[in-house]
């Protein structure tokens, strides 16, 4: 099966090329028109909350978008979609439209660049140009962005609990097919060091990360060579690289005894081994221990790879545990923290506890007839499903301490300085005023496109989520209950909307 046709031009919803190709039959196919893509609402894994997110995906979606075309076997496609009468969905003027321009080349494109710090209902992603284009790409600019910035929003949590430690992603076996992929790359934006997936580390250009499995050793002992026959053997061929998984009989009692032979002999032959991995049982309790028999046996220097359902919070719990019970076996807890690393699986590959993000893509403008743009509104019951209208800008506004204290959509042309009043995004009536501003910066940038070099893409995007998380208050950082992140309106555009949403539901006689 040729699956490039179900992932190029063609990736994206029946509907999406249905108004699309209405568009093209009233004429307003090429009128420019301005769609913005946010997210509603932060990710709420249940006994624990997102206060912000990490953007991921950026260098991705602009090689798709760069690179797609409605060639000939997209468009042998689509003349071959029928209605349940038999006639063709789609006419030869409008798939000779979308042969003419191609792909996505006419969109203009602008984010708040991969790795910053977003929030819900601030636009993360603008795309202008040709009406019928910004309506087909919806679908895979939602696909791409939302899952990657999903899973890197979890990735920066678990560092923000691991403190510095090492984190590896492990995920590929339990995550979403293909998706699998996209959940490596977004992990290593967002806080894993390095992933297990070989193919798409290598794309990116980190070395991938791994040891062994309990089959290893399941084989050496019926083979009736033991588990220290299978860790020898492992060290014969990774001698640089002796990492042991110690838990398949009795971790404390034989695994870190075999492991510890096994490493004197490693560091006789010249080598130095690496650690060992703890993968059941009670991994702080177990943690403590193996550090004292390593620190006994001289590898204070061994790291303990820590795996089996690891989250932002079992990594948080195992820290403290290890700060409780260190002391009691005379064992400095800070030594014994220092050298753990987390492998991370599952519950980062798919976001456990909260497997989408509730990202969305409105019209919020249009150009008229006289090539003048005009606010788009769409009117809801609820009022946080209410447009922000406009051509905005998007700006983090910084207090005297540094710290970011509010993201504020502002009417293009519109300066903003102390003393600012604000409005809250969605419920008329509430507003305040920010009387010290020490910064105000804009956030969207152009999406590069061309000349992406995947790697350099994801060391940018860390240094921004590191730059952006260390101006963020620690309330909002709080990885259960966070405070609540201002997102607010200026004066300009409170008024703009109030005024749209009064005309829309007075000319349909609400």
């Amino acid at each position: 099966m040729d699956r490039s046709l179900a992932e190029g031009a063609l990736f994206t919803d029946q509907y999406q090329l249905t108004m699309a190709q209405l568009y093209w039959q009233q004429g307003l196919h090429e009128r420019p028109a301005r769609f913005e893509h946010f997210f509603r609402r932060y990710p709420d894994y249940g006994r624990h909350q997102a206060g912000y997110c990490i953007a991921a995906g950026h260098a991705w979606f602009g090689e798709w978008a760069r690179t797609v075309r409605f060639g000939e076997p997209e468009l042998a496609a689509l003349r071959s979609h029928r209605t349940p009468e038999g006639h063709r969905v789609f006419d030869d003027g409008f798939l000779d439209w979308l042969a003419e321009v191609g792909g996505f080349d006419a969109l203009d494109i602008t984010a708040v660049p991969e790795g910053r710090v977003v929030h819900a209902n601030v636009p993360m992603t603008v795309v202008e140009g040709p009406l019928a284009l910004a309506q087909i790409i919806e679908t895979p600019l939602l696909n791409q962005l939302n899952f990657q910035t999903l899973i890197a929003t979890k990735a920066s949590r678990v560092r923000q609990a691991a403190r510095g430690g090492s984190v590896l992603e492990f995920g590929m076996r339990r995550a979403a097919d293909q998706g699998a992929n996209a959940a490596s790359r977004a992990s290593l934006v967002g806080g894993a060091d390095f992933s297990s997936a070989v193919g798409v580390s290598h794309l990116v250009g980190f070395p991938p990360r791994g040891t062994h499995a309990h089959a290893l050793v399941q084989v050496y002992m019926a083979l009736g060579e033991g588990e220290l026959g299978a860790f020898r053997a492992y060290a014969h061929a990774y001698p640089d690289e002796t990492l042991l998984l110690v838990d398949t009989i009795d971790t404390l009692g034989v695994g870190v005894p075999n492991a510890i032979t096994v490493f004197d002999e490693v560091r006789a032959s010249g080598h130095e081994p690496v650690g060992i991995r703890l993968d059941s049982g009670d991994l702080a309790h177990l943690a403590v221990l193996s550090s004292q028999q390593l620190d006994e046996a001289g590898y204070p220097d061994a790291r303990i790879v820590l795996s089996s359902g690891l989250d932002e919070l079992a990594i948080w719990q195992i820290r403290n545990q290890v700060r409780d019970e260190a002391p009691t076996y005379g064992m400095d807890a800070e030594s014994v923290i220092d050298r753990l690393v987390y492998g991370v699986g599952t519950k980062m590959a798919t976001s456990d506890g909260d497997p989408n993000l509730d990202g969305v893509y409105k019209l919020v403008a249009v150009q008229d007839e006289s090539a003048s743009w005009q606010p788009a509104i769409k009117v809801s019951d609820t009022p946080a499903k209410v447009v922000n209208p406009g051509r905005k800008r998007v700006v983090r506004v910084y207090g005297q301490r540094g710290k970011a204290v509010a993201d504020v959509l502002a009417h293009a042309d519109e300066d903003l300085a102390a003393p600012l009043h604000v409005n809250h995004h969605a419920t008329p009536g509430i507003s305040r005023t920010i009387t010290r501003i020490s910064e105000v910066e804009d956030l969207l940038e152009p999406m590069a496109r061309d000349g992406i070099d995947q790697h350099e893409a994801i060391l940018a995007a860390r240094e921004r989520r590191d730059a952006d998380l260390a101006r963020l208050d620690p309330g909002v950082l709080r990885l259960v209950n966070p405070h609540v992140y201002h997102v607010s309106l200026s004066d300009r555009i409170a008024t703009m909307k109030a005024d749209l949403v009064a005309e829309a539901r007075a000319s349909n006689g609400s």
